[in-house]
This record gives C-alpha cells, sequence and structure tokens, in this order.
C-alpha cells in the first residue's frame, strides 16, 4: 500500500508563481497513491480561479472518501487539508491545532478500511514555531478523537515544518512512535527546487511494515509546488487484520 503527503503550494509553483494544478495531479498521478494527504489546498480562492480544488483533487484520482479542512479563511474562499482515499473511511474526525493568537492549523483522523486492515491515518499541517509544534503534537496524541482509535496501527504525515526534527526525540518518543523519515539527509523536501530542510515526515506506531519511503525527486515535482511530494510504502501487520475481522 502507498501512501503520498504533499504541501501543493494551492496549485503554485515555487520557482516561477504560476498558477498550474495540472502539474500538481501529474505529479501525484506517476506515483500512483492509495492514500493522499495535501495541505495548502485552496478551495474558491481567486488566485486559484475560484477552483474547488478539493472536488477536482477527488474527481480526477477517482476517490472512494475524501475530507477536507479549512483552516485558513481568506476575505473569499479558504486554503486547508484534504485527505483522499482508494478505501471506505471507517470514521472521520477534524480537529484545531491552533496555538494561542497564531495561525490556524489543523489535523484530519481517519479510519481506513484497507484491504489489510483498520488503518489510523493522520494528516496535518504544524506551525512555524517550535514551541508551538511541541504543543499541537502532544495535544493531538492526548486528544480524545484521536484515542478512541489509538489501538489501531497508527500512520501521522504531512507538513512537520520541524528544522530541527526535534520531535522525533520529544512527544512522540514519549508515545513510542518511530519515525519513517531518518535520517533528515535523505528525507529533504522544502524548498522544492533545491531541498534543504526535510520538513514532510511521518511516524508510524503499532503493527505498521514499512517498505521504502522516499522523497520524490525529478523535474516536474522540482516546478510543480515549492514542497516535494513524501511516499511512504508499507504493510500492515497480523494485529492490524485481527482488528479489520472482530
Amino acid at each position: 500500500m502507498r501512501v503520498l503527503s504533499y504541501n501543493i503550494h494551492k496549485g503554485i509553483g515555487g520557482r516561477d508563481r504560476r498558477y498550474r494544478l495540472e502539474r500538481v495531479l501529474s505529479v501525484i498521478e506517476d506515483e500512483n497513491p492509495d492514500l493522499i494527504c495535501l495541505q495548502e489546498v485552496d478551495r474558491d480562492v481567486p488566485r486559484s480561479r475560484c477552483h474547488n480544488q478539493p472536488k477536482l483533487f477527488a474527481d480526477h484520482f477517482n476517490s472512494v472518501a475524501r475530507l477536507y479542512q479549512t483552516n485558513v479563511r481568506l476575505k473569499q474562499g479558504g486554503y486547508g487539508n484534504l485527505i483522499l482515499s482508494r478505501w471506505r473511511l471507517r470514521s472521520k474526525h477534524q480537529v484545531s491545532l491552533r496555538y494561542n493568537s497564531k495561525k490556524p492549523r489543523g489535523a484530519q483522523m481517519v479510519v481506513v478500511e484497507t484491504p489489510e486492515g483498520l488503518l489510523q491515518l493522520v494528516n496535518w499541517h504544524l506551525g512555524l514555531a517550535e514551541q508551538e509544534r511541541h504543543w499541537q503534537v502532544k495535544h493531538l496524541l492526548h486528544h480524545h478523537l484521536f484515542r478512541e482509535s489509538e489501538h489501531l496501527p497508527t500512520l501521522i504525515i504531512g507538513d512537520f515544518n520541524d528544522w530541527r526534527n526535534t520531535l522525533a526525540g520529544g512527544p512522540f518518543q514519549a508515545a513510542d512512535f518511530q519515525q519513517v523519515t531518518a535520517p533528515a539527509s535523505r528525507f529533504r523536501s522544502f524548498p522544492a527546487y533545491l531541498p534543504m530542510g526535510a520538513l514532510d515526515k511521518a511516524f508510524v506506531r503499532g503493527a505498521i511494515n514499512i517498505r521504502r519511503a522516499h522523497v520524490v525527486r525529478n523535474r516536474a515535482a522540482a516546478i510543480a509546488s515549492d514542497h516535494l511530494p513524501l511516499v511512504v510504502d508499507f504493510h500492515l501487520g497480523r494485529n492490524a487484520k485481527n482488528d479489520k475481522s472482530s
């Protein structure tokens, strides 16, 4: 199974600043993911031709399920996170991660009915300040909606904005999560045209076997957004199958 995470920058290229959503669609399609986790997705915003990007993505990939979360509201429209799934969602929740008066952020939590069992998947876009990010991770991990399914194999993925990689040895280690995207030198994803920061990360807990994780590095991805996509191939273990059959 394959999950792709991608900060699409509203479909605006990182260098040419042109809105070309077809470039983002092509980059994703080439990776053929089963689960798609996107950040900075516009809906009804003039800069992106007032497109309903969540619907455009869902229609393009013939998604069985989709979940959109508006985090930042503008004078017209807004932008946020999007999950697309090849399979049905058993449950879906969205949580605000806004810290004090900083820019609104959010997390999406879904339980996916994969062919190998139930999977709890989290897609998010964390804040720019280190203290803010640590609070956001702890808030999510202790949230009652997250804990409803914490017995399931869990994968947390998205734009962490964690330049110094302090979350791995902090709240994630305390909660027994394993970092998939290590070492950071192999997962530099920002800026797309000259990657220096490993901002797009993934963590797992439970019966999840990682086959491969990589950042997509090609000419198309280098111009489609200001981030490169992160792709994780994985299988669920025996415990996950038992969860589905119960």
